[in-house]
């Protein structure tokens, strides 16, 4: 046991709060709906980046390299300053959704190196041009492409050629569970002398200009030339400063973090020094702009530094109780000691992984899904009411977004993101691939998250999962069973023994009412055939999933089905693992076992009119239009939508039907009795082993041709794994004549082209990690039940044949391309053509882990740091060991 699962394991009984303080703030709370008061759901134009620096925030902070406790009541974050930007860099600068030619889009340069799952150490990496930072450029140009070019980036203003630029690291390390060791280092990559404004910060989330709580808690300037902090929940605390160099210690600033009424309304205000006091003071030179009587509650530590080319500065700070009598004697040997536990955490981790290359990439990948831990403050009530202190949100808002349904919802928790700037906010599908990754660092933390989001506050009373804030009533793919169970498994793995029987048995009954929900609100007339919307592909359809058709009738999905049956076996075999120690289960067991077989057959006989979503002709699963006019039609579109029936495979052994006596005997009845239905299920016997069953909408003819399609190069298979849709459709586009309207449908193998969902959304040809992720694990599960004599031709048309297995395999390879560096070029994919990215030597090797990936040439596309579900490949990257 390392000193980090000492750690975790004195934060689990409650001994010691390691995890109270963490990398909890977001680097974008402006543009989000909390922040929204507006009457017609304008979220990116109610608050934007210009008026950040000015407002402030009623349900959530941002930061660059931000830390606070689990409240976030007091945060600390990065204020830098080079002489030549017009503001402070205190947050991340991007386009919000209307801005950019393919949506929202953060345009920084930073990377998340390394973290622990108590945040006993974290480091990141900010890169910090010299010259101006071009804000006007970047949004300007991206204005000027159309959905036809790709996103302008900053890599391509040229802002960090001839390496004019600081390299900013940012070490966090805890002494104790609220003792925190802050180190900046700050590197001169360019050739001239230049000065830095280096500006830590320490603030208070404002709780107390809303009418609802007037304790205001303070920071003032100690006569060391130290921060004390003073919060009637968190105590005293004091932010120890040391010198820069010797004798030099820094100079302290003081504002409120309060509304700059005046600048965003041209209005007056109570207040006298505002939140963007310390850059007014800095930049514009605005004397009056900061207390002179140092108190306030926000405060920076102004350190000017002199870098000469290629020179290295080192700033150090500590959080820590007041009176530490000499508090940076033990810093540097305590940050070591922190440096060299995190090295022996992932020693243990990676056990197995023997390449660096590889352990590098997986390192980081689960770094950034522990910096994407995040604060998220939401209460619907108080949100759409508004507060006391300040005017009433338009009328408007009450049946806007949120504005129906969700009054029960009140969230105030550290959940996992899907990253911290595009996507400052939980989705719910997203959060369970997370909880994958995050099951090899803390599994704790992971089952915690799982039940988070079908607690009482969190799950709607019907039922529902809250999707995400933009809409809470959308609707995700139903793979909270999924996770639940994987989690559970590789948990039960790590412990040794039976695992975690109660965190397994009281989400199974959570996950019973949003079942439920399925089968009530999604299947039409009650035909086991779902119409789950757009369930998260965005662009992949003809239509905009989510609307109504615009010539009426209704869609019978192939993909929303398919997720259900997933969900069914997924819920017959949790339950059947309880059944282990309690009998009672044996009955749920058997309930899901038939409601899968009912929706299979349903997806062979359409509405009871013989009509199959599986067309024979393409030998591919297609969705079906049914209109008055038109009747039942299949929408002939090779999509990632044909691939989804794949997931809803189980199989159930001898060893399993032992501890479940009456599932067995319902089972026999159930096939001996429904043949038809029988005939969905495949048996053989193993000498040895006895009896097994597969549970799978695909027989193993089918299961061959779909895989044919799949594992085509000139369709699904590109060189980095599954396209979300056909290559096919690159010279062979999809056309739906309406009676009025055109609908196409071509491949997209980068950004989107259309917008029928809007934003940056694309599922019409890139490599998404999470579907392929669940394709692979699918394809091993078949592998277990068919074994190595079931074998199929990879790729398609080499005339090799492998079993599924070793496909499952070949697609992991293909998948890790992406980050790795190929052996004979040193690129990596995920860089594309950048020069600065695939050959410098302080670049090549810092990962971005993007939303998705083009689909021919692997380069990186979409949300830069979307670790949450492209964390997914830390998990692929380690070597298989039957979890």
């Amino acid at each position: 046991m390392t000193p980090e699962h000492q750690r975790l394991q004195e934060d689990r009984a409650g001994d010691k709060s390691w995890r109270k303080f963490g990398p909890y703030v977001a680097e974008r709370q402006w543009g989000t709906v909390r922040e929204d008061y507006s009457a017609n759901g304008d979220a990116w134009n109610f608050t934007t980046h210009d008026q950040a620096r000015s407002r402030a925030y009623r349900w959530g902070e941002e930061a660059l390299a931000g830390f606070c406790d689990d409240q976030q009541l007091l945060c600390f974050g990065l204020g830098l300053w080079n002489g030549q930007d017009p503001i402070l860099k205190e947050r991340l600068f991007g386009l919000s959704g209307t801005e950019g030619n393919h949506g929202e889009d953060v345009k920084e340069v930073y990377y998340y190196l390394d973290a622990t799952p108590t945040h006993s150490y974290q480091r990141m990496l900010y890169k910090y041009p010299q010259h101006a930072f071009p804000y006007e450029w970047l949004v300007k140009e991206n204005a000027r492409r159309d959905r036809m070019k790709p996103e302008f980036e900053l890599m391509e203003t040229a802002i960090f050629h001839e390496n004019r630029y600081f390299d900013v690291f940012v070490e966090f390390a805890k002494a104790d569970s609220e003792d925190i060791l802050i180190q900046l280092t700050i590197v001169n990559r360019g050739p001239d002398d230049t000065t830095l404004h280096l500006l830590p910060q320490l603030w208070f989330r404002n709780t107390w200009a809303w009418g609802n709580n007037d304790y205001r808690p303070a920071l003032s300037a100690t006569g060391e030339g130290h921060i004390r902090a003073e919060h009637q929940d968190l105590g005293l605390l004091t932010l120890y400063c040391d010198e820069a160099l010797p004798g030099t210690k820094p100079s302290l600033l003081f504002c409120e973090n309060a509304t700059n009424n005046s600048r965003l309304y041209d209005a007056p205000s109570d207040e006298q020094f505002f939140k963007d006091g310390i850059n007014d003071y800095l930049v514009q030179g605005q004397a009056g702009t900061v207390n002179p009587a140092q108190t306030g509650t926000k405060a920076a530590a102004h350190y000017e530094l002199a870098i000469g080319p290629g020179a290295t500065r080192v700033v150090r700070l500590r959080l820590a109780a007041p009176g530490l009598a000499t508090p940076f004697a033990d810093f540097d040997p305590t940050l070591k000691l922190r440096q060299v536990e995190a090295d022996q955490f992932y020693h243990v981790l990676q056990a197995g992984l023997t390449d660096p290359d590889a352990r590098n990439v997986q390192r980081q990948a689960f770094a950034g899904m522990l910096w994407c831990k995040q604060f998220y403050y939401y209460d619907v009530p108080q949100w759409l009411a508004g507060d006391p202190a300040l005017p009433a949100p338009p009328p408007e808002r009450l049946g806007g977004r949120n504005g129906t349904g969700w009054h029960h919802l009140n969230n105030a928790h550290i959940i996992s993101m899907p990253d911290t700037w595009e996507y400052p906010w939980y989705a719910a599908w997203d959060l369970a691939f997370h909880c994958l990754p995050l099951a090899r660092l803390d599994p704790e933390f992971a089952k915690e998250q799982l039940l988070l989001l079908c607690r009482d506050w969190y799950m709607h009373p019907n039922g529902q999962l809250p999707a995400y804030e933009w809409k809470l009533s959308d609707v995700n793919p139903p793979v909270h069973a999924y996770a639940t169970w994987r989690v559970f498994k590789m948990d039960q793995k790590a412990r040794g023994d039976a695992g975690d029987i109660a965190y397994l048995e009281t989400i199974f009954h959570r996950l019973l009412l949003n079942f439920t929900w399925w089968v009530n609100r999604k299947d039409r007339d009650g035909r086991n055939i779902f119409e789950g919307g757009f369930l998260g592909l965005d662009n992949i359809g003809v239509f905009d999933r989510s609307a109504p058709l615009p010539f009426g009738g209704y869609l019978e999905q192939a993909d929303g089905t398919a997720w259900v049956a997933m969900y069914a076996l997924n819920m017959m075999r949790i339950a059947l693992e309880l059944c282990k120690t309690n009998p009672v289960y044996q009955d749920l067991a058997s309930k899901f076992f038939e409601h899968f077989l009912y929706i299979a057959e349903a997806m062979t006989n359409v509405a009871n009119e013989h009509m199959d979503l599986w067309d024979d002709e393409d030998e591919f699963y297609y969705d079906a239009l049914n209109t008055p006019d038109r009747g039942h039609e299949l929408l002939k579109v090779r999509s990632m939508v044909g691939l989804i029936p794949l997931f809803a495979v189980e199989v159930i052994d001898e060893d399993t039907l032992a501890n479940a006596p009456q599932f067995l005997a319902r089972m026999n009845w159930f096939l001996s009795n429904r043949p038809k239905l029988a005939a969905l299920v495949s048996r053989w016997q193993e000498p040895g082993k006895g009896a097994r069953h597969l549970l799978s909408l695909l027989r193993g003819h089918r299961v061959k041709r779909l895989l044919a399609r799949m594992l085509d190069e000139a369709e699904f298979l590109s060189p980095y794994g599954i396209r979300s849709l056909s290559r096919y459709h690159l010279a062979h586009p999809f056309v739906f004549r309406g009676t009025e309207t055109k609908f196409t449908v071509n491949y997209e193998p980068a950004e989107s082209q259309t917008d029928v969902f809007g934003g940056n959304s694309n599922w019409r040809g890139p490599v998404w990690l999470p579907m392929n992720f669940l394709l692979i694990e699918s394809l091993q599960r078949f592998h277990h039940y068919y074994g190595d004599d079931f074998k199929v031709e990879y790729p398609t048309g080499s005339g090799q044949l492998h079993t599924l297995l070793e496909v499952a395999d070949a697609l992991t390879q293909r998948l890790t391309q992406l980050f790795l560096r190929d052996p004979e070029t040193g690129r990596r994919a995920c860089f594309g053509d950048d020069k600065q990215l695939q050959n410098d030597p302080n670049f090549r090797d810092h990962l971005w882990f993007h939303e998705y990936f083009h689909g021919d040439n692997g380069h990186g596309l979409g949300a830069s740091h979307q670790t949450g579900w492209t964390g997914l490949i830390a998990k692929l990257l380690q070597p298989r060991s039957g979890e």
